[in-house]
């Protein structure tokens, strides 16, 4: 085999490692997606008509996300926007059309106190899709009755559905789920130190008795004048 030959080889042999190193990195990246999207993934594809322009758009949303200042709501904020919320619940048996433009109004305003910008909707529910995929389409499927109902075409059963899926949503951004993965990686040392002290009370616990499991008698020894006693196994 001449040298050029080898050289060809070894190219070629490299080019098939390089695309198929690149074929399992964008699987691996899909299924990423896929998980983190759930049925936006999907939508995503379906709206783009293409799966590679579908999983660029969810990368851009990532990327737009994480460069807002996303805060989570302080303790007296959640009760504050729950009691309103329940009075807005309250409110619709006797006006559902001013129940649903409330509920509206109240997911927006919470979503703006959270950092989220209000602006455009197309905006407000592609940047919520990054961490709340699973209530998205709910926002979605609320607005869309509010445009009915300002159209005179939405029933009260209609309303009623709606209230519903601004109930999901709102309950949904009360929690931090934009910095989980953040308390995740903070409490894990935590956990591993409280299995850690366990590990050594059951060892201590385990050397109070004998080979045949018998309890060996803890006698209380004093050691000093200053009355400080110690346990000593008899």
């Amino acid at each position: 085999m001449t040298q050029s030959t080898m050289i060809v080889l070894i190219v070629a042999a490299v080019v098939v490692l390089a695309v198929v190193g690149w074929m399992v990195w964008q699987r691996k990246r899909s299924d990423a997606l896929r998980s983190q999207y759930g049925p936006e993934y999907e939508r995503t594809v379906r709206q783009m008509g293409d799966t590679r322009r579908a999983e660029s758009e969810l990368m851009k949303r990532q990327e737009r996300v994480e460069k807002l200042d996303i805060r989570p709501l302080s303790a007296s904020q959640r009760m504050d926007y729950e009691d309103r919320w329940h009075a807005i619940q309250t409110r619709f048996v006797d006006d559902p059309k001013g129940a649903v433009s409330a509920a509206n109004a109240l997911v927006e305003e919470v979503m703006k106190t959270r950092g989220y910008p209000v602006a455009d909707f197309d905006q407000r529910a592609a940047d919520l899709s990054v961490h709340h995929p699973r209530v998205v389409e709910n926002y979605r499927a609320a607005r869309d009755i509010a445009l009915r109902h300002r159209r005179g075409e939405a029933t009260t059963e209609d309303l009623r559905q709606a209230m519903v899926f601004y109930r999901v949503l709102f309950q949904d951004l009360l929690e931090d789920r934009e910095h989980a993965s953040e308390r995740a990686a903070v409490a894990a040392p935590r956990g591993e130190k409280v299995l850690e002290r366990a590990a050594v009370r059951g060892d201590e616990r385990a050397r109070e008795f004998d080979d045949e499991g018998t309890k060996i008698p803890i006698q209380r020894v004093n050691s000093g004048a200053n009355g400080a006693s110690r346990e000593v196994q008899s």
